[in-house]
């Protein structure tokens, strides 16, 4: 098989595309290069003639540490589960690639992609996409691409088009976009805080290069591609009308019942009558099943159109009733109970010290995570019957989005030198789960204490578009999702973006719609905000009493031996005693955790004692720990001790030391003399 190169400029960087000279068995196979790192790209599909309900395509990213020149960390030395960096761009090849599939194509694909050699200047995200991006154009499959994909950052109000992980740091934004040759179609974004203008200019010089790289990626298919399986879906559309005209209305009126048990049994009876009436057809179950759920798409698509109605009644702007309680748990840190319609996240707050943050492991280095939100969706929450086990990547990507819409408004570990951990529990849904654990976990952490720079909603938008109408829904519910084209997270502050992350089931959107969505995004974000404000108007001005109590302070770092002892001894001891755990830096930064107050400060005062240097003229209360005849040997500070002589002990001569002092004796002297080798001598007649 011959080998095939193409290399093109993206922003700084050269992307080259090598097929035909590696896994060569696979449908298609390409090695994307971009400085240092390279990644591979391999598809392969299994023909399913067989019915399904689902596109089976499965997309796996992988990330072993050889491509890094490092072994794993910890006892096993093989890479095995994913990593959640692995599953969130694992997530972020699915999105981009799956809408661009034919309806009711069926093969099972796999994409997978693999980080051969990694560049920390050059991440390996974005080349995995557009190597998977290359692989599918160049197979044999109806993929509709290619897609292009860049990342963007902002710095010093200048776009920068896919930045070095360095420079991403100093970023306000990090912005992710996939898209083909005329519209987008996956975006997801963290920001510190840029409004919704300036989110979409990001979008639109996103889209700028997107165009360039598919032109590029169709002059390589043009080089190596294989020829496309032509794929020609059943042809339903007789039966599906019949379905429309003998059952529309009851379809209509059924997905009209607000209760979603209830709405849940209507429809699945319907179902039933539909395949009794059509059994004569003689039609796969999975078919005609597929065949009911796209006359229903119809039906309500155009309900929404023509009748300017939501099928629960709403106005397409209108968010569902908000619930709000706060404090729940008399053990927790903070907790809060964030109901919308019928979602709810049950959204707990713990705070730890330094020591309990999330060690990451993973090709650009150790990582500490200070704050941590993990999100869990029980089978309970939509009222149906599963196993628990590991999150899943739906739980991964949820979790993940809800930690960057907040991340922007933590407080800096100098202001807050806790580590926060938010969990959140959904408890029932109906749509937009993971926004609800953003206004859950803000109000959490407002209820726990933690000093956020400024409260942070989320909402999600939906969009039903046929030809050139189009409607976009506030706050969508999970049938609106499921026969919905589009769904657009956004959260922030009152005033900016912090997070986005859009899917769409369409080739794509345009400036308008994506703009229209925005718009009426923040107009819900705000009020969802003003619900939450209305409830907990501030942050609580003090942490819970079960929480630890951090004490950070400095020592001179030439004392920190003093502190930690032969072999660890005074630091065990002074843990052992006051029931703290301690924590210092290279730099003198000392971090005491205890539960009790009290106990935490008598630690620091005892540390602080350990570290003072003695100088001439400090008054000390100390105790006498050794006798002699010509004077005594007095305890000043832990470690520290000083000679009182007989002459200093009163103005008058004694001849007998022990006639007016004793072992044990607490009495106040004064410092008198440091000598070069740091002994101490003591008066009694200068106090």
């Amino acid at each position: 098989m011959q080998s095939h190169k193409h290399a093109f400029v993206v922003g700084q960087h050269t992307l080259t595309l090598e097929t035909g000279a590696i896994a060569r068995q696979a449908n298609a196979s390409v090695i994307a290069q971009m400085g240092e790192t390279i990644v591979m790209a391999n598809v392969t599909n299994l023909a399913n003639s067989e019915p399904k309900d689902f596109f089976p395509l499965a997309v796996h990213n992988l990330e072993p540490f050889y491509a890094a020149g490092k072994l794993p960390g910890g006892y096993i030395k093989r890479e095995t589960k994913p990593s959640e960096r692995e599953v969130l761009i694992s997530r972020l090849i699915d999105r981009s690639i799956r809408p661009l599939f034919p309806k009711g194509f069926c093969d099972e694909v796999n994409v997978f992609t693999k980080t051969m050699s990694y560049d920390p200047s050059v991440d390996p995200d974005i080349i995995s996409i557009l190597a998977a991006s290359a692989a599918l154009t160049l197979s044999d499959l109806p993929f509709m691409g290619p897609i292009g994909a860049v990342r963007v950052g902002l710095i010093n109000n200048e776009f920068i088009l896919n930045p070095s992980q360095e420079a991403q740091r100093n970023s306000q934004l990090d912005l992710v976009v996939a898209g083909s040759h005329d519209a987008i179609i996956m975006v997801e974004a963290g920001a510190k805080g840029i409004s919704e203008d300036l989110m979409l200019d990001a979008i639109d010089f996103a889209h700028q290069h997107i165009r360039s790289i598919c032109q590029d990626i169709n002059e390589f298919q043009k080089l190596a591609g294989k020829p496309k399986i032509k794929f020609v879906p059943e042809d339903h559309s007789k039966i599906s009308q019949d379905i429309e005209s003998k059952f529309g209305a009851q379809i209509l009126e059924a997905f009209q019942i607000l209760d979603k048990t209830e709405r849940k049994q209507k429809i699945s009876d319907l179902a039933i009558n539909i395949k009794e009436t059509f059994a004569n057809l003689q039609l796969p179950d999975l078919t005609i099943t597929d065949i009911i759920d796209q006359a229903q798409k119809k039906i309500i698509r155009s309900f929404m159109l023509n009748q300017g109605k939501r099928i629960d009644g709403r106005d397409f702007n209108q968010v569902r009733p908000i619930t709000i309680r706060t404090n729940t748990l008399p053990r927790a840190h903070g907790d809060s109970i964030f109901t919308r319609g019928q979602t709810q996240a049950y959204v707990i707050l713990t705070l730890g010290s330094e020591r309990d943050a999330q060690s990451l492991d993973q090709l650009i280095g150790e990582e500490k995570q200070r704050f941590m939100l993990h999100y869990n969706f029980p089978p309970y929450c939509v009222g149906e019957v599963g196993m628990l086990g590991s999150p899943k990547r739906r739980e991964i990507g949820h979790g993940r989005l809800a930690r960057r819409a907040l991340e922007a408004v933590m407080p800096s570990e100098e202001q807050f030198p806790y580590v926060v951990r938010l969990i959140s529990e959904i408890t029932e849904s109906n749509g937009s789960s993971s926004m609800a654990s953003i206004c859950g976990g803000t109000l959490a952490m407002m209820a726990g204490g933690v000093p956020i720079t400024a409260p942070v909603a989320g909402i999600a938008m939906g969009l039903v578009k046929v030809d050139h109408q189009y409607k976009i829904l506030s706050d969508i519910s999970g049938d609106e999702d499921h026969f919905g084209h589009m769904d657009f997270k956004v959260a922030g502050t009152e005033s900016m973006i912090t997070a986005l992350q859009m899917d769409i089931k369409i080739n794509g959107l345009t400036r308008d719609i994506l703009k229209n969505a925005l718009d009426q995004a923040k107009e819900g974000r705000l009020h969802i905000l003003k619900a939450m404000l209305n409830h907990l108007p501030q942050t609580n001005t003090d942490i819970s009493r079960y929480a630890p109590r951090v004490m950070t302070f400095n020592i001179n770092p030439d004392k920190i031996r003093e502190v930690i002892g032969k072999g660890g001894a005074t630091i065990r001891e002074i843990t052992e005693k006051y029931n703290v755990s301690i924590d210092i830096n290279d730099n003198g930064v000392v971090k005491i955790n205890s539960v009790d107050f009290s106990k935490g400060e008598a630690a620091k005062n005892h540390i602080q004692e350990l570290t003072a240097d003695l100088a001439v003229g400090q008054v000390y209360e100390g105790k006498i720990i050794k006798m002699m005849d010509f004077g005594a040997v007095v305890s000043l500070l832990p470690g520290k001790d000083g000679f009182l002589h007989i002459s200093q002990i009163a103005n008058e001569r004694i001849e007998n030391i022990h006639d007016v002092l004793s072992e044990g004796q607490l009495i106040t002297v004064k410092i008198v003399e440091v000598d070069r080798q740091n002994r101490v001598k003591v008066s009694m007649k200068d106090t």
